[in-house]
């Protein structure tokens, strides 16, 4: 009996350990992703910071709440002294802090900085395709609102990049919701870890600024999921404290009174709690903005005229307008703004470090589109005869509106090429002699693009002319591109050389000459596709070609016009306007936004997405994947053997792009799922890892209002652009 009982506990213990083991095994198989998302914590918890607006609005008289859920002077948060409530003052910025001295009559000089840093568009920052990056570009940003004593930076901006005239593009961040996403949640951590408040706007689907409240944006339910809501998401996730809604129409209700929008998306299914704050002068209906979920109507509360007997009256209930408040003062509170000060000088000592982060922004977000026969780089000194010629050459150029940011110690094109080749020319109305008389012909072309309208894809046939005449009398014609962003190159794509140059900032223009003359190794990549002519693009048609628009003005190019006469030509609407002159925007392309258009319909673009050339050559080898067949919940790990094959130290991304083999519901082809930039010295060899999750397979879907991942074959797609894969394999999700 006792031996029977020994070989029987011992099979057991076998039997046990075993199991054990292959449960070991299990586990080690299993890939954790080791990459964390950035996540910002406030200083006062939410618990705390909620109890202690509970217990301010519940002293507030009505007045007092009504007062609060406007926006005070324009551009202030209104403050309660008795309450420990500071007035907190708000500014714009895409290209950094704007600085604002008046508005509509009110004196600002208090808030107004005495500089400010310009950087490099957003657009531009987006095609470093460096997330890390960002996160500087950004706390620098917030650091100088420190130093104003802002206490809401209105931005990041994170619109996609549906339509390439779209005049607000510059401050966006491309037309990938994976590729936005990475960068707005290291800018929301950037910022908001200096103490100021990160606004993600405008939310939601605010794709043309022409007519911009009039505009109806009718989108599906799956492509406001897939491609409007993730840069959003991943702000809400990564701690942003405020989202600005947007002036259009969603399915014809206007965003910023939208109970869909803001309590339905933003709030239920994003989990966003804190502040919500109109634009300015977006809002017609106060009742339905109460309903909304909304809580700051800017600039003043304009449609509230009758508000308080509404509230007196039953038509509005006050605990809608408690809500309000809470939210408001729960936000403040979070950040620490009820017991510590905003402004804090001692930031001005790190303004030189912002114009380095500035020039290294401008450095990796130049793209070199084209370099036939290496015309690039002309180093430095060289004695061949330089032509410049163009515009945008002896001033810096920028986005327009809100987002306009100046700067100081201005670096122009033309000092930065002067000063490192000595036998460079400056013609602004070059002559036939001239063009073919030099050895090269630099053209600087570009747009003035500004909030409140749109432009045409094409440049003015002035430039388009000029760049055509170079090319015609001098074959080594380089063009620098300075836009925010694309622009129809199709007529002059033969050119030797194309650089675009985004808006540089103050100092963007040093890194423009560090690249033309090899100094600096270019590493952009486009952050959106650029069609060989606008009738490619899936918004075509959202106007007429007869359309007016405010680049088909001469003076559209003169960066000195008075803001009031530009405003005349911008055709924007009031709110009021608006309801007489709506008109639909179809999103009638649905998931298919950007390269994932081109590569379903098969239409070639001028450059893809992605797409940036180097002064020396990669090779990409060696993929391994972590296992061909991974359950729906596991991560799959990619590995590439990346390998600088020139004899120049340099960087490239490597793009990880997703597309289901056998698709149950319209799908791209591919889409990006994962990137890495990596720097490699000449000859350098480096394996880097890439982590697809459930969500790099799954689609949103209208049926079961989630999100679903099919199970079947997957391709894998890796390359330096979307349209130059390197590599494919396949996984099989079960």
């Amino acid at each position: 009996m006792n031996k029977f009982c020994t070989i029987y506990l011992s099979a057991c213990l076998f039997v046990f350990i075993t199991a054990c083991s292959e449960k070991t095994n299990i586990q080690t198989n299993r890939i954790m992703n080791p990459v964390k998302k950035p996540k910002f914590e406030t200083p006062i918890s939410t618990e705390v910071a909620q109890k202690k607006a509970d217990s301010i609005v519940v002293l507030m008289s009505l007045d007092e709440k009504l007062d609060l859920i406007k926006g005070h002077n324009s551009f202030f948060i209104k403050g309660y002294e008795k309450y420990g409530i500071p007035k907190v003052y708000l500014s714009d910025a895409s290209q950094g802090v704007h600085i604002r001295e008046s508005f509509l009559g009110l004196d600002l000089s208090d808030y107004a900085l005495p500089k400010s840093v310009a950087f490099p568009n957003t657009l531009c920052l987006t095609a470093t395709w460096n997330p890390n990056l960002a996160h500087d570009y950004a706390k620098s940003i917030g650091e100088e609102c420190r130093a104003g004593g802002i206490g809401v930076l209105l931005g990041p901006g994170m619109n996609m990049y549906r339509n390439s005239q779209n005049g607000r593009n510059f401050e966006y961040m491309g037309e990938d919701p994976y590729l936005a996403a990475r960068v707005v949640e290291q800018y929301v951590v950037g910022v908001q870890n200096t103490g100021v408040i990160a606004t993600l706007k405008h939310f939601i689907a605010n794709n043309t600024d022409y007519r911009r409240r009039a505009s109806n944006s009718v989108v599906d339910e799956r492509a406001l999921h897939e491609i409007y809501m993730p840069a959003f998401k991943s702000g809400v996730d990564a701690g942003a404290q405020a989202v600005m809604t947007s002036y259009n129409l969603i399915n014809g209700e206007w965003a910023g009174q939208s109970d869909f929008v803001i309590n339905h998306l933003l709030r239920d299914e994003l989990g966003f709690s804190n502040l919500v704050m109109s634009d300015w002068w977006s809002i017609n209906d106060c009742k339905a903005l109460i309903n909304s979920g909304q809580d700051l109507e800017m600039p003043g509360g304009e449609s509230m005229t009758n508000l308080k007997s509404y509230v007196e009256n039953g038509e509005v209930a006050i605990e809608k307008i408690d809500l309000m408040c809470i939210r408001i003062i729960k936000t403040l509170a979070q950040m620490n703004f009820l017991d510590a000060p905003i402004k804090d000088n001692s930031y001005f000592e790190k303004f030189d470090q912002h114009e380095q982060v500035a020039l290294q922004t401008a450095r990796e977000g130049i793209v070199l589109l084209r370099n036939e026969n290496n015309v690039l780089p002309i180093t430095k000194d060289s004695d061949k005869k330089i032509l410049l010629t163009g515009i945008y050459i002896d001033e810096i150029i920028y986005g327009g509106g809100s987002g306009e940011v100046k700067g100081y110690n201005k670096v122009t094109m033309l000092d930065a090429l002067q000063k490192v080749y000595p036998n460079l020319t400056y013609k602004s109305e070059a002559t036939d002699e001239d063009l073919k008389g030099a050895d090269v012909v630099i053209v600087s072309v570009g747009t003035w693009d500004w909030e409140g309208c749109d432009r045409r894809f094409a440049l003015t046939t002035e430039q388009e002319a000029l760049v055509q005449k170079a090319s015609t009398l001098n074959n080594n014609t380089i063009v620098i591109v300075n836009s925010g962003g694309g622009i129809r190159m199709n007529d002059w794509n033969h050119v030797k050389a194309i650089v675009y140059n985004w808006y540089p900032g103050q100092i963007g223009n040093v890194a423009l000459a560090e690249v033309l003359t090899g100094v600096t190794n270019p590493s952009g990549k486009l952050p959106m596709t650029i069609e060989k002519e606008f009738s490619d693009s899936p918004a075509y048609g959202y106007v007429s070609e007869e359309t007016s628009f405010l680049s088909d003005h001469k003076k559209y190019l003169d960066t000195s016009i008075p803001e009031s006469e530009l405003n005349r030509w911008s055709f924007d609407t009031s709110i009021d306007e608006a309801k007489d002159l709506l008109y639909d925007v179809e999103y009638k392309e649905g998931v298919l936004v950007g390269y994932r258009w081109y590569d379903t319909k098969n239409i070639t673009p001028l450059f893809p997405f992605g797409h940036g050339l180097s002064f020396t050559t990669f090779k990409l080898d060696d993929v391994q994947l972590s296992s061909n067949e991974i359950a729906k919940s596991e991560t799959l790990k990619v590995t590439v053997e990346v390998e600088n094959t020139g004899k120049v130290n340099g960087a490239t991304t490597i793009q990880l792009y997703v597309g289901e083999e056998k698709a149950t519901i319209i799908r791209p082809v591919k889409e990006l799922k994962a990137f890495k930039k990596v720097w490699l010295k000449a000859g350098e060899k480096k394996s880097i890892d890439l982590y697809l999750e459930q969500d790099a397979f799954s689609y949103w879907s209208p049926h079961t209002k989630k999100w679903e991942t099919n199970a079947g074959k997957f391709n894998i797609y890796i390359g330096q652009s979307s349209a130059a894969i390197e590599a494919e394999t396949k996984v099989t999700v079960r």
